[in-house]
């Protein structure tokens, strides 16, 4: 074999490689968003159905840095439910993907029980999220939408 039959055939490799992946990674994006944007909006649902056990895990279960027990369990309560809403949808992608990442992180701060029984799902999500905040919303997404349509302006 010489080098021009080895290029050839590297060179219909990596287009066969190239049309896979203008398929593929849109799809697995939205998968992404959409399994992130279920398992905290979820968790959201869960805390406003039963408020009061929210209030009560906030104040003497949860040990959030910084702000009043409170204001932690409404913040991450409103954090829960419409962060994943724009995720899902992938409206301002990176951004609310960011903030997310953030909030995942001050979960496993400070919920020390947590390290023990879903430390893992926390870190498997943290991982999905930064391949949202690396590659951002995909194709199919409101930003993608937004930006075809500021560019044929």
């Amino acid at each position: 074999m010489n080098s021009s039959t080895i290029s050839s055939y590297f060179h219909r490799y990596e287009r066969a490689i190239s049309s896979i992946q203008k398929v593929f990674v849109p799809i697995f994006l939205l998968f992404l968003r959409l399994w992130v944007a279920w398992v905290f909006f979820k968790s959201g649902l869960t805390k406003v159905s039963s408020w009061d056990s929210t209030l009560y895990l906030f104040e003497l279960e949860y040990q959030v840095p910084i702000i009043s027990w409170e204001l932690a369990a409404y913040l991450g309560t409103a954090a829960e439910l419409i962060l994943p809403i724009f995720i899902a949808f992938g409206l301002l992608t990176r951004p609310t993907a960011l903030a997310l990442f953030l909030f995942n992180i001050v979960a496993v701060v400070s919920y020390p029980v947590l390290w023990e029984k879903g430390f893992y799902d926390h870190q498997l999500w943290g991982l999905m999220i930064l391949n949202i905040i690396v590659w951002g919303a995909g194709y199919i997404s409101l930003d993608n939408i937004i930006q075809r349509k500021l560019i044929t302006k």
